[in-house]
């Protein structure tokens, strides 16, 4: 880890990773698109109007009393129409409830990924941690394999201990050499993935700290907290509304629809010449208005069908929104019990640590003795050498598992960390193009 470069905190990876994340940048344009379903529907209120222009040019000959003449025209017309719908079986309002329903299910879809793009981003950050302090263990421990082989040595030059011991101390010391390697190769790995998740590479990262003070104080608060918002079930529940109200729009297509057109015309047929002979331009304006009602009668089981298949998929949705449920209160029950074991191996792992120490410690001495063999010294520092992995691993655990507690019950977001990064406020966009009758320009709501 180059210490170069200035440290960085969890908190400032994590504002890292929600300003410049490509997963959720991309959720963010996606929900931008999902906003112009809205005034698409919005436009069935609206008027449409067409403008025309036509223009030809007409050759008739004419004959008669054995004589023949050609008589020429130029018709053209410009005309301006319109058309008004005044009942289209209730097909437009449900549309525009359908489209709310699939903006306000777009959010919720945002705010998940949001929650999933941090945690990914304090995994990436923990994994660092762990694994740079895995790999300092590792090299420190085979610097503490060669000095006892040094030593070990020396007894045996000086007949104190026998080449059994030397091969014993040369074996740990490949073995710890191996696991340098691995320990390496997975430090690469998480800088690899910190990369990925938070966009830059890591440099000197301070340690993580779990969120406890955030967190439900019970399993049965955590549930209920996470039925009630969990963006997952939100949007699930919004997306179940939008196929209600889609049901709704193809039934319209079985009610009669009322319209009103309207036009306005101007022809004009300069008659060119007949047998050299001008003919005068002739000149037309004619305007009308009419109203409209079309009342279905067969359209051949096509429309009956397709409401027949959007009330399967309205019972579709109901059925992914229960599921959805139940798979948030299994993701908080597991997140819950990782915690608590976290917790619990921390303790553990730090007696075990300290019970090392002192076994290390006390088989030192009594190696110098001739108490106990090289073997044993060996293998008291692998023992503490574990204890302190398991540790580091717990604690990375605990930090990780906080979080996973604070995403199981849809609560972790940027605003809910205060974290120093400006918030996407996805309303921005959609107050910008809700209302907007024309304009191919896509608003910065970024």
């Amino acid at each position: 880890m180059n210490s170069s470069v200035s440290a960085e905190t969890l908190e400032a990876a994590l504002a890292r990773a929600y300003a410049g994340n490509q997963t959720l940048n991309a959720q963010r344009a996606a929900t931008r698109a999902v906003d112009e379903q809205v005034p698409q529907a919005l436009s069935g209120y609206r008027p449409q109007i067409f403008g025309s222009a036509a223009v030809s040019a007409e050759a008739t000959e004419a004959r008669g009393g054995g004589q023949s003449r050609t008589i020429t025209g130029y018709p053209r017309s410009v005309g301006i129409s319109l058309e008004q719908n005044l009942f289209d079986g209730f097909r437009t309002p449900n549309s525009v409830r359908a489209a709310e329903a699939s903006v306000l299910a777009s959010r919720e879809a945002l705010r998940n990924t949001e929650q999933n793009v941090l945690f990914d981003a304090v995994e990436a950050y923990m994994n660092v941690l762990r694994d740079f302090a895995i790999f300092d263990l590792q090299r420190n421990n085979v610097d503490l394999i060669n000095e006892d082989l040094r030593a070990t040595r020396e007894r045996f030059d000086v007949g104190e201990v026998t080449r059994t011991d030397v091969a014993q101390a040369e074996a740990r010391l490949a073995s710890g050499r191996s696991q340098v390697s691995v320990a390496e190769a997975n430090l690469k790995a998480s800088r690899a993935i910190y990369r990925q998740r938070i966009g830059n590479d890591p440099g000197k990262l301070f340690p993580g700290r779990a969120i406890d003070r955030l967190l439900p104080r019970s399993i049965d608060e955590a549930i209920q907290i996470g039925h009630a918002e969990h963006p997952a079930i939100m949007a699930a529940l919004y997306n179940v509304d939008a196929a209600q109200m889609q049901a709704k729009v193809i039934e319209g297509e079985l009610l009669p629809t009322v319209s009103i057109e309207a036009g306005v015309t101007n022809s004009w047929n300069n008659g060119g010449n007949s047998g050299g002979i001008s003919t005068s331009a002739d000149r037309s304006t004619a305007g009308s208005i009419t109203g409209r009602v079309t009342v279905p009668i067969y359209q051949g089981g096509g429309v009956s069908s397709r409401v027949r298949q959007a009330k399967e998929t309205l019972g579709q949705r109901r059925i992914e929104a229960d599921l959805t449920r139940e798979e948030v209160r299994a993701a908080i029950v597991s997140a819950w019990g990782a915690l608590e074991g976290a917790r619990a191996q921390i303790v553990a792992a730090q007696a075990q640590v300290e019970a090392a120490q002192i076994a290390l410690n006390g088989v030192r001495e009594e190696s110098k003795v001739g108490q106990r063999t090289t073997l044993d010294v060996l293998n008291a520092q692998q023992e503490l050498l574990n204890g302190r992995v398991t540790l580091i691993t717990a604690q990375r655990d605990r930090v990780v598992a906080s979080y996973a507690l604070y995403q199981a019950v849809g609560r972790l977001s940027a605003r809910s960390l205060t974290l120093a990064v400006s918030e996407y406020k996805p309303t921005e966009h959609y107050n910008q193009v809700r209302d907007k009758w024309f304009g191919l320009r896509t608003p910065d709501g970024r």
